[in-house]
């Protein structure tokens, strides 16, 4: 099932935050909101970049914090307070340029408990360098002199994912991460060992949910879907994206656009190919996100849709911001 959120300024549920004007009842635990449904690089008016938020009765997860993040929370009326966690997939601006206001306006508003942040390696030099950056406004403060210091880094907490690993986030979620394919380094070169582009799977008790972050065709993601109840997979437009770089960078130069090229062309899923994890993975429904460029027409959505039921017979949705799975 999915809906859309309608926004209103009240406040319905203790412990489940959600905009009480709506044309069908509040969010409940398990379902998952796609708060930004738009890939970068490029900023677009009609979405916003990558994030995601999984409610639980201990709080929100956060998968992934793209650039307007902490505004689309506050559209689903998700206070920062209610943050359990932070799942990151990969370290690329589109998905993290959004943590930096969510770290520093816990701060400023005081929540008490650390925000834990999941991803792969590299994530304890983001968060340490986005702590850094905190410490001017902290020492500021409020332009108190009376105020007590509070130390930036005691509010956030980081733990770092290896590949094929298993965890467990609050009471409830069992979190399974995979290498896939946004990357191609070579196996256990420097790079490979340096940085990691993972997949996840959530494990709830009454749902399985698969998010594949940004990948192109991978065995190993496949492998992690199979038989999810519901698989939100990232999906770019090749040639509808190249043009809006272009558009937005006329000046990029022939090596820089290749590259891209090459990257967009290796590292991301084409609707046949979202179309063919999920026949393979036979999970029961495919949401997908990342929708690169976002202005789609409502024939860009039918050759999307048709493209990803060559190989996929079960529901697909094209998502929207703050719809409600």
């Amino acid at each position: 099932m999915m809906r859309k959120l309608l926004l209103s300024c009240a406040i319905l549920l203790p412990g489940l935050v959600v905009g009480a004007a709506q044309a069908s009842p509040a969010p409940q635990v398990g379902q998952w909101i796609t708060l930004g449904t738009m890939g970068g690089p490029v900023a677009n008016p009609c979405r916003s970049q990558p994030a995601n938020v999984l409610l639980m009765p201990m709080g929100a997860i956060l998968v992934d914090a793209g650039d307007g993040t902490a505004e689309q929370l506050a559209k689903a009326h998700i206070p920062l307070s209610q943050l359990h966690a932070v799942v990151l997939s990969h370290l690329h601006w589109d998905h993290t340029g959004g943590l930096a206001a969510l770290l520093g306006l816990r701060f400023q508003t005081s929540v008490p408990r650390a925000l834990t942040i999941y991803g792969p390696p590299g994530t304890k030099a983001l968060v340490a360098g986005l702590v850094a950056s905190m410490q001017p406004g902290a020492e500021a403060g409020y332009g108190d002199p009376r105020a007590a210091a509070v130390r930036p880094g005691d509010t956030v907490e980081v733990t770092e994912l290896a590949d094929a690993s298993t965890t467990t986030i609050g009471q409830g979620v069992v979190l399974r991460a995979v290498q896939n394919t946004h990357y191609s380094f070579p196996p256990g070169s420097d790079l490979d060992r340096r940085f990691k582009s993972y997949s996840y799977r959530f494990e709830l008790p009454a749902r399985t949910i698969v998010y594949t972050g940004d990948t192109g065709p991978s065995t190993a993601v496949e492998q992690l879907a199979q038989d999810a109840d519901l698989l939100v997979s990232e999906m770019i437009d090749l040639d509808g994206t190249l043009a809006t770089v272009k558009r937005n960078t006329p000046e990029m130069d022939a090596k820089a656009l290749a590259g891209l090229t090459w990257h967009l062309t290796h590292h991301h899923l084409t609707p046949e190919q979202v179309g063919q994890l999920a026949g393979r993975a036979k999970v029961k429904r495919v949401v997908v996100t990342h929708i690169t460029p976002g202005d789609t027409s409502p024939a860009d959505r039918g050759r999307f849709l048709a493209a990803i039921h060559r190989n996929y017979n079960g529901p697909a949705d094209l998502a929207e911001d703050l719809e409600v799975y």
